[in-house]
């Protein structure tokens, strides 16, 4: 009997693709059963290859498979994010075979827009990629809406992206609402049996619209007419675990394989997307009340005046938010008096306190220096570095504030949906009166009857050792204060020493965004490339001698600049000593080429890294 033998690359697994054999011709693409260390394991045929000089095993189909354009993404993902074929399809669903409906175009709910509104998306449907840049309550939703109405109309589907705190029962109930039991709703909290459920949908085409996070776009859709990124700023869409992809560049990348438009759309948009694609700036809300900013020169804690402020609210029957920044793993030097954050003498960025070491380092180019005594924008001796988290700022406000009902928002505490659906719907219902959360509170949740926004701790984003940390803590601040004052005026009380960078952008975002391109030029993305390797081990010394053997094989890569190299800034995790290598370039082929020839067994490669530490 005649063998033939393929390459199959194992899902999950780090190892180039291995040979097996069949005794029936297999297609490329098709997901098989192996067998490996004599395990059974899943993957795909990658290609067919002659008869080896080993002995291989059989494989057995399935009656599953990538599509060409699935094979595609596989291999951009697996050479883009530097990892393998088995790991890059992973992250997809293959198709059935066992399924093959086409959707049917039906008739849906009307959606009704404003003339702006009718010309947003008149602009967003001239253009294969597009921005729409639209002011918090502006009614982008709507927009979208109709846009997903017109492609569903021609029989096509849509996937709708969403960071994953954004998964808001209010936007389920919206979609279902015009588009009935033909959406689904994809996330990490589905219940075995929801997630069943959704498959079948899924594989027997009766879905028109799919929303959800970056894992929404790995869906096998047979009909794909517009894909949407909403909130495309939010961090959430790159993943921390390899391959370590960006799920909105993904999305570009598979509307042009499948020859469909995609939307970027946000309040507060990505400087790299401003700067790339074409947009259309959507301002105002459909509200006529009043948001008053109050700022007050403190640093971390929850003063009387803002006490007093909650509390009068609690009388008035009306709601309040407190938002805190996800804590982050540093503090930082500021001066009290004048705002100003110790700024590495070789990088525009703030520098971390170590205070085992009793010193401030810079966690670019690894420059430290000694804790220094007075600041050096005014001379004053008030240098402090202090954090406040949610749960000690819930304790604070319960000692504080008897009789108001408080509650925690954040992953800690919502760690389902049904806690998030449970806990809006009281909060809606009035039987809440004060919030209190990290950026949960800002994504997308409907608070109709929020009159006091308190945003603290906005210095600590402000000074965080990252080149983009203007841009996210202008952004937190205006969607944070986005969720008030829906159906009231309210106030929006912002703890920071740096009142006048907040007062210069607060309501021109796109200022900013002009201003922060000047910044960047010739340093950052988007005019820059960056790439981060990383290396771990439990051995401190191993991990050190394979970042510096590399560091030492990229000096030959002209076009590749090693921005800094040493130990990270969390130095050790899981019991694993931490190094890196920060590298900057005009092109990304540029850098790829450096990290295929010089990568050592323990790089771990983050291609436009987003985390720093």
């Amino acid at each position: 009997m005649q063998n033939f033998y393929y390459l199959v690359a194992i899902f999950g697994s780090p190892l180039e693709p291995l040979t097996y054999h069949s005794n029936e011709v297999v297609e490329i693409g098709v997901e098989v059963k192996v067998s490996l260390r004599n395990r059974a394991h899943f993957g795909f045929i990658v290609k067919e290859v002659q008869e080896p000089s080993f002995q291989t095993q059989p494989l057995e189909k399935t009656s599953f498979y990538f599509d060409l354009k699935q094979q595609k993404l596989i291999e951009f993902i697996s050479t883009y994010y530097v990892c393998s074929l088995g790991e890059a399809a992973k992250l997809l669903m293959p198709f059935s075979s066992k399924h093959q409906n086409s959707p049917i175009p039906q008739n849906i709910e009307k959606i009704s827009l404003s003339t702006k509104q009718q010309e947003a998306l008149e602009f967003l449907k001239q253009h294969p990629i597009s921005l729409l840049f639209g002011d918090t309550g502006s009614g982008k939703t709507e927009i979208y809406m109709s846009y997903f109405e017109e492609v569903v109309q021609e029989g096509k589907q849509v996937i709708f992206l969403m960071p994953e705190i954004a998964l808001t029962p209010q936007m389920q109930k919206r979609l279902e609402y015009y588009f009935k039991d033909e959406v689904v709703m994809w996330h990490s909290k589905l219940t075995p049996k929801q997630k069943k459920i959704a498959q079948e949908k899924i594989y027997n085409s009766q879905v028109k619209i799919v929303a959800g996070p970056r894992s929404a776009l790995f869906l096998p859709l047979q009909n794909l007419g517009l894909i949407v990124v909403d909130e495309e700023h939010d961090d959430s869409y790159k993943s921390a675990s390899r391959p370590r992809y960006h799920a909105r560049d993904l999305a570009i990348y598979l509307a042009k394989l499948h020859n469909i438009p995609v939307v970027l759309g946000s309040a507060t948009p990505s400087l790299s997307s401003y700067v790339k694609f074409p947009y259309f700036r959507l301002r105002g809300g459909h509200t006529l009340t009043q948001r008053d900013f109050i700022y007050e020169k403190s640093l971390d804690e929850l003063s009387p005046f803002i006490l007093q402020t909650l509390q009068e609210t609690v009388q008035k029957k009306e709601q309040s938010i407190v938002f805190l920044p996800t804590r982050a793993n540093f503090k930082y030097l500021i001066c009290k008096d004048c705002g100003a954050s110790v700024e590495c003498k070789y990088c525009s960025i703030a520098m971390s306190v170590h205070q085992k070491s009793n010193m401030l380092k810079c966690h670019y180019c690894n420059y430290t220096q000694p804790i220094i005594q007075q600041c050096q924008k005014c001379g004053s001796p008030s240098l402090i570095s202090s954090r406040i988290g949610t749960a000690q700022a819930l304790i604070e406000l319960q000692e504080n504030l008897k009789d108001a009902t408080i509650e925690q928002f954040d992953k800690d505490s919502i760690s389902t949906n049904a806690k998030l659906k449970k806990l809006l719907k009281r909060f809606n219902a009035k039987e809440i009166d004060i919030l209190v959360g990290t950026q949960m509170l800002s994504k997308g949740h409907d608070y109709e009857n929020v009159t006091l926004a308190v945003v603290l701790g906005m210095d600590n984003i402000l000074n965080i050792n990252d080149y983009r940390s203007r841009e996210k803590a202008l952004s937190m601040l205006l969607q944070v204060a986005g969720r008030s004052g829906r159906k009231k005026d309210a106030k929006v009380i912002v703890q920071t020493l740096n009142e006048e960078f907040f007062e210069e952008y607060l309501d021109d975002y796109e200022k900013f965004l002009q201003d922060e391109k000047e910044y960047r030029v010739g340093l950052y993305p988007p005019y820059k490339k960056l790439c981060r390797v990383l290396f771990s081990h439990k051995n401190e010394q191993k991990a050190k001698q394979q970042m510096q053997q590399m560091q030492q094989n990229l000096q030959q890569f002209s076009e590749v600049e090693v921005v800094g190299a040493g130990a990270c800034a969390i130095a050790k995790v899981a019991n694993k000593f931490r190094f890196e290598i920060l590298l900057r370039s005009n092109k990304t082929t540029e850098i790829l080429k450096a990290l295929y020839a010089t990568k050592t067994p323990l790089a771990e490669i983050d291609i436009d890294p987003v985390e720093f530490h």
